[in-house]
């Protein structure tokens, strides 16, 4: 365990989950599901079951640091890194990765997102620990996909070969990477029984991750090697803030996953949900006769179904006539509309900046 190490990205916004994630104030540092742990509060609690505390990382915007450090009071500062600008996942993972294999050569990463929801941590620690097997057995990159649900055209997916390759009826090797289909595309992959969902979580050895970026992101990687010596010196901040200008803007997937041929899939199923919009959450909540889910102690809902609301803890609420809506108050500020229209909420919060009603 002691060569486990962990990498959180905790530098988006989530605007989709507006209004309770804004720019200032991003959905990962809230506590969604109204039980007193944010999302990174989860996340560190759940990584911490497969890494020491002081071998987990968080890579964050400079804006978030004392966000960070308030809701993580167990680990140290050096263990926050900060991004200047937001340039995407490869370089803020490629900034971790260098870092963690400065500390020890012979780490096996983990690299996860801070937002995501999990429902059921033994499994996941279970499913980590399969990946983890995989990864430091022979030079591989490892992903982890979720069984899928239904035909989502809001996730990537990932198709596995069920023979060549196969290490089990777990760990597959993939055959190919896709970006979010269209529903009748996404029909066919569900029905194929082949393609699991990209969770976009991602477990390697630091040696497998760098020779990795030194074949498919050459110039990302030059950069980060050009530092190995700044690394847990003073002159961390500062190199940082001089590269970062001249990183490219590119998704690890797109940089690396994808091109790399020996990669596996660990198929898995435990609870998972990127938590990217409120539709998303609905179905991880607990919900009433009438299906509709509700955090908040004083809501009132009368002949209203398959609802998701979220109020003040002590805001008393009464809705009637509310057909499959999301409903959220934050800060003084009220969200009602169509669950099947959530993907107009960020066009919303656009229009919203643009007329300086709100900082959104």
């Amino acid at each position: 365990m002691k060569d486990n190490y962990c990498i959180l990205m905790a530098g988006g916004i989530g605007s989709r989950f507006w209004p309770m994630s804004t720019e200032k104030f991003p959905k990962q540092f809230h506590d969604v599901l109204g039980i007193g742990r944010t999302l990174l509060q989860m996340s560190f609690d759940r990584m911490n079951l497969v890494c020491p505390k002081e071998n987990i990382f968080i890579v964050t915007n400079a804006d978030y640091k004392d966000l960070v450090a308030k809701q993580l009071p167990e680990i140290d500062e050096s263990q926050i890194l900060l991004e200047p600008s937001r340039r995407n996942t490869a370089p803020c993972i490629a900034y971790g990765c260098y870092k963690i294999k400065k500390r020890n050569p012979n780490a096996n990463i983990v690299v996860a997102p801070s937002d995501h929801l999990v429902m059921k941590d033994d499994v996941f620690k279970e499913t980590l620990e399969t990946a983890i097997a995989q990864a430091s057995k022979e030079e591989c990159l490892v992903t982890l996909g979720i069984k899928p649900s239904r035909p989502d055209t809001g996730y990537g997916y990932i198709q596995f070969k069920d023979d060549e390759g196969t290490v089990s009826d777990q760990v597959k090797k993939v055959k190919m990477f896709t970006e979010k289909p269209e529903l009748e595309m996404a029909e066919q992959f569900l029905e194929s029984g082949e393609f699991y969902w990209n969770s976009g979580i991602f477990i390697w050895t630091a040696e497998s991750i760098i020779n990795a970026f030194e074949k498919h992101l050459g110039s990302i990687n030059d950069l980060f090697k050009s530092g190995e010596n700044v690394y847990d010196t003073d002159m961390e901040n500062e190199f940082i803030n001089h590269i970062y200008a001249e990183c490219k803007n590119i998704s690890i997937d797109y940089g690396i996953m994808e091109k790399a041929e020996n990669v596996y899939v660990v198929l898995s199923d435990f609870g998972w949900s990127d938590l990217g919009t409120w539709g998303s959450l609905y179905t991880h909540l607990e919900k009433d006769a009438q299906g509709n889910a509700i955090i908040g102690d004083h809501v009132n809902l009368y002949d209203s179904n398959d609802c998701v609301v979220r109020m003040p803890k002590d805001k008393l609420v009464v809705l009637q006539g509310l057909e499959d809506y999301i409903v959220v108050e934050e800060k003084g500020i009220l969200l009602v509309c169509k669950k099947k229209e959530e993907q107009r909420i960020k066009q919303f919060v656009q229009q919203i900046k643009l007329k300086g009603e709100v900082e959104a």
